[in-house]
């Protein structure tokens, strides 16, 4: 089996080489990259999802990585949540890139060592990305085709690659997803990763979001605070 941790780096395009300093150098380094090679930086999500969405993506997100990214968007909106605070006073508004996301505390179900976050759910955060690129339909088998030999030329190894193919060319199976979600805290990654995929631009985008939602039964209030910040964590185009 794959490592679908280091799959879920890649395809948030984390791995970019030749990057050094702090997070906030690495952020401007990404802004710098990403105006001149987005497909570098966003790696395999400007693949899958266009390079608009996959640049949005870049920015902090990608400088801290795949896993922890999600995992700390999901600690943040659900802290924020918890403590009463409005969405809109949570989060920042505007592009967040030069600021790093928060990493979760080592007690807390969201963090990297928590036996939840284990390489089967990682595999079903990518799912969960894949399954959002699929939803307002423009993925066709010429654009598979496409997207497969940009992600190729990344050279994940046959595994991962056969993984990918497989999840763009067969159907979205929902239940299978939510049903892997089992605690509160892998419904709000689950749920983030999602979003941080998804910008609801169109109503498929859109209904998509509200029924996967539905599905996993979070507050209203919770789905909020993870809409306002992930906006918050994307940069800019």
């Amino acid at each position: 089996m794959f490592d679908a941790r280091k799959l879920l780096e890649q395809f948030l395009g984390s791995q970019v080489p030749g990057l050094s300093g702090s997070v906030r150098d690495k952020a401007g380094q990404f802004g710098d990259i990403a105006k001149n090679n987005p497909l570098k930086t966003a790696g395999i999500a400007a693949a899958i999802l266009g390079t608009k969405t996959g640049r949005n993506i870049a920015g902090n997100v990608a400088t801290i990585g795949g896993i922890a990214a999600v995992a700390g968007l999901g600690y943040l909106a659900y802290k924020n949540y918890q403590s009463g605070q409005s969405p809109q006073a949570a989060a920042q508004p505007g592009p967040a890139a030069s600021q790093p996301i928060a990493l979760p505390p080592p007690d807390s179900a969201f963090s990297l060592e928590s036996p939840q976050l284990s390489n089967d759910f990682a595999l079903t955060l990518i799912r969960a990305m894949i399954a959002a690129a699929k939803a307002d339909g423009h993925i066709d088998d010429a654009e598979r085709a496409n997207i497969m030999e940009k992600v190729q030329a990344v050279d994940l190894g046959s595994e991962a690659e056969a993984f990918i193919r497989n999840e763009l060319a067969n159907p979205v199976d929902i239940d299978e997803l939510v049903a892997a979600a089992r605690t509160e805290e892998q419904k709000v990654e689950l749920y983030t990763a999602t979003r941080l995929t998804i910008e609801p631009d169109t109503r498929a985008e859109r209904g998509y979001l509200d029924l996967l939602a539905g599905r996993l039964g979070l507050p209203d209030a919770l789905l909020d605070h993870i809409d306002a910040t992930v906006k918050s964590a994307k940069a800019v185009a």
